[in-house]
């Protein structure tokens, strides 16, 4: 079936659409192709239209590297856009930080309304990986807390990737973690098509081979449930169910339905039911793979003997017999991915599959703020693999489990074929690679320039800083405050609260989606100072902010380098009003070059904006523009209030039909709120389920 896709590339639209009928004894690859078709109000301008066409030009070269130097402000992102709508390749956008993939993910999904802009980051609020510390004898169990929302997205990515080509996928370095077999994933793939003959019991045990649920009651994402010739399968990876409607063993009509009210969206001819796991094995490779787990256990077991370590062999035998048969009865268990080596069929030493292997040979791939991004994908490897050698070595684990890793880089380099590096900063590694040729966008469209860096000593820092801060609320404007210590950060929004500003702080314990929702509300003026360390610096897009403030600017250090001093006085780039103040009581070299780069830099832009006649001026976005570019942000939404719930669901309901599935939602709601012991919420949902029950005689 996969041998048809490039034919059927060639194929006219309405004659792609029959190929399900064309093929029924086939389980076709649906490979979509469409164009990438951006849209903005905006042309390229300044150094854009020299930059996109030498990466272009690099690109249909065949060149592996290369390296957009852009500063903050000129661009970087449409260029980017307009490389992809050049160049017409699937893209993968790297981040090294969560908050600024999401900014990104935004962008780009208002420059390509009409393409698959999707988002692929870490699911976990909360990580604690397993861990034995020999010192003190303990063993640390791994514990996580799992958010639904971007699991939903990392898999509506992966089955974008397997449907069509017009795919942008912007990543935080989660990408270079192990995910199951992208093989496999394909082969589980179930369609439907409308007037085909099924056995609804072989249906609903493949739902369940591709870890979907029956749940007649609480219909939820990765659930299916069945209502007398009517089938509803909830997608993991959609906002909508699939509703498959029989004649008989015949399906009479497939429906995207409304998950509230039941009603028809849309009416289909076939559609596609992708796995709710990445993880995904059929019965022949699960028995197989249980043989060479044992086989493995086994030598294990003899090695720990012979050197008289018997209760490392205890250990270790009754952990994974005990695995092994949680897997046999449930389909998995905890700590799962430690055998993902068997399970996918892996030799000892081999690269996990991860996100770049559910990508096309001809992908682009695009690493933003390079000179950090870089450096994170090169530690992953080495952390992981001491944490589960102490595990290995005390029987905890058995060997294949430092297989269950992320990438080496070395392996992540062999898996890039053709790259742009993004920074403006550009580390020796980036330019290393691109053998010193860097494509410079220094120019920036808007005519804004650099800011303009002040010093004030440290003495009376905070009272001066005070002052400031007002100057710019009066004229509506935002302040972003870096500190050395989250301690100090957490002090200085107290102190700011108590002298009536209105303040907010960003901590790294402040899950993904939440930071994004902060972002917003400093843009549209819920507040109008966000303090934190360092996670103000690369790439965020907020030019309603005209102040950076830099304590301790003189500390040498990582957080007060010169790359780390470049990247948070541009936060204040998009301003016209722009200034950063370095609190210092004197100035070290790196203070030194960013001041003398800042300076060349002004005076650049003040001469391209002379030739052409062109005033500085901020771009504000409309609420609704910034309600576009942190959407990502939205999907994180849930009940508020008591107040907020009622509202959502005092309507009427049309029918009985609507008002069970609107009692369904509520108790998913409910259960949800009970698990995170906001026993408040659960309560005032409880109301909510059983006065719409009485309403309704249900």
């Amino acid at each position: 079936a996969f041998r048809l896709s490039p034919f059927a590339f060639r194929l006219s639209p309405f004659a792609f659409r029959l190929l399900p009928f064309l093929f029924p004894q086939f389980v076709i690859y649906f490979a979509i192709m469409a164009e990438f078709q951006l849209e903005s109000k905006y042309s390229p301008t300044g150094d854009q239209p020299k930059a996109i066409k030498k990466l272009r030009e690099g690109i249909e070269s065949g060149k592996p590297f290369q390296t957009l130097l852009g500063i903050t402000g000129s661009g970087k992102t449409y260029t980017i856009a307009k490389l992809i709508e050049a160049v017409q390749k699937p893209t993968m956008i790297i981040s090294h930080n969560k908050t600024l993939a999401a900014q990104l993910y935004g962008e780009f999904k208002s420059f390509f309304p009409n393409n698959a802009v999707e988002y692929f980051i870490s699911y976990y609020d909360y990580y604690q990986p397993e861990a034995y510390l020999p010192v003190t004898d303990t063993y640390i169990e791994k514990d996580s807390d799992i958010n639904d929302e971007i699991e939903k997205l990392r898999l509506k990515a992966t089955s974008s990737l397997m449907a069509r080509k017009d795919v942008i996928v912007v990543a935080s370095v989660s990408s270079i973690f192990g995910l199951g077999s992208p093989e496999d994933y394909k082969n589980q793939i179930i369609v439907f098509k409308k007037g085909e003959t099924i056995d609804r019991k072989a249906l609903m045990k493949s739902l369940v081979k591709i870890h979907y649920n029956r749940n007649d009651m609480a219909f939820a994402r990765s659930t299916f449930r069945i209502r007398g010739d009517v089938i509803e399968i909830f997608p993991a990876y959609a906002d909508n169910p699939i509703r498959l409607e029989f004649w008989g063993e015949e399906i009479d009509a497939i429906h995207i339905t409304d998950p509230v009210t039941g009603i028809s969206l849309e009416e289909l001819e076939f559609t596609v039911i992708y796995p709710a796991r990445h993880f995904v094995t059929n019965e022949e490779t699960l028995n197989e793979s249980f043989t060479l787990i044992r086989r493995e256990l086994e030598e294990r077991l003899n090695y720990f003997r012979s050197e008289d370590k018997l209760i490392e062999a205890q250990r270790l035998e009754q952990r994974t017999e005990f695995d092994l048969e949680m897997i046999k009865e449930l389909g998995f268990c905890s700590g799962i991915e430690n055998y993902s080596r068997h399970l996918t069929m892996r030799k000892a030493g081999q690269r996990p599959f991860t996100l770049f292997d559910f990508f096309p040979k001809d992908y682009l791939l695009i690493i933003d703020e390079s000179h950090a991004t870089i450096p994170q994908v090169r530690a992953m490897y080495n952390g992981d693999f001491s944490r589960k050698r102490v595990l290995v070595e005390y029987g905890f684990r058995l060997p294949s489990a430092h297989d269950n890793r992320p990438m080496k880089f070395e392996e992540f380099e062999n898996l890039i074929k053709q790259c742009v590096f993004v920074s403006a900063t550009p580390s020796d590694y980036e330019l290393e690679k691109c053998e010193g040729e860097v494509v410079e966008q220094i120019i920036r469209p808007t005519g804004l320039l650099d800011p303009e860096i002040v010093l004030h000593p440290s003495k009376n820092q905070i009272d001066h800083l005070i002052s400031e801060i007002r100057k710019r609320v009066e004229r509506k404007e935002r302040v972003l405050v870096t500190t050395l210590t989250k301690k100090m950060a957490e002090n200085l929004a107290d102190y700011l609260k108590n002298n009536h500003i209105r303040v907010r702080y960003m901590h790294s314990e402040i899950n993904s989606l939440e930071r994004i929702s902060i972002l917003r509300d400093l843009r549209i003026g819920t507040f109008d100072v966000l303090v934190g360390i360092n996670l103000l610096r690369e790439g965020l897009d907020l030019p309603e902010v005209s102040l950076v403030a830099i304590l301790d600017a003189d500390k040498q250090g990582f957080l007060r380098s010169e790359r780390s001093l470049f990247q948070i006085s541009g936060r204040a780039a998009r301003n016209d009003k722009g200034r950063v103040i370095f609190y210092a009581d004197k100035i070290t070299p790196a203070m030194k070059k960013v001041m003398d780069e800042t300076i060349r830099r002004r005076e650049i832009q003040k001469i391209y904006n002379d030739k052409h006649g062109i005033q500085p001026v901020t771009i504000y976005k409309t609420l609704e523009e910034i309600n576009k570019i942190t959407t990502i942000a939205d999907v994180n939404a849930s009940y508020q209030s008591t107040k907020d719930s009622r509202q959502k669901f005092d309507m009427k309901p049309k029918n009985r039909l609507e008002a069970l599935n609107m009692v369904d939602q509520l108790t998913i709601e409910m259960e949800k709120a009970a698990e995170q012991l906001d026993f408040e919420k659960a309560a005032a949902i409880r109301d909510d389920i059983m006065e719409l029950k009485k309403r309704n005689k249900i």
